[in-house]
């Protein structure tokens, strides 16, 4: 088994949450971060299970960053 860490983005969406996995563009979501972070990280994996190699090394983005930034609204 070889084990690889991904991202996670995590942002609340109605009465839930939604996690994106920028590195293959998976997403799950849940009733909290921890649930959509759960249920990602099993998206994540059945994709990596199923998915052709070459599907996955078109899909996988190695340089993912996170930051924040302020725009100013006239």
């Amino acid at each position: 088994m070889t084990r690889h860490t991904y991202t996670a983005i995590v942002e609340r969406e109605g009465a839930g949450f939604v996690a994106l996995c920028p590195e293959l563009d998976v997403a799950s979501q849940g009733s909290t971060v921890e649930e959509a972070t759960a249920n990602l990280r099993e998206a994540v994996e059945l994709f990596l299970e199923c998915a052709d190699p070459e599907e996955v090394a078109r899909r996988v983005h190695t340089d993912v960053f996170v930051t924040r930034f302020e725009a100013t609204v006239a």
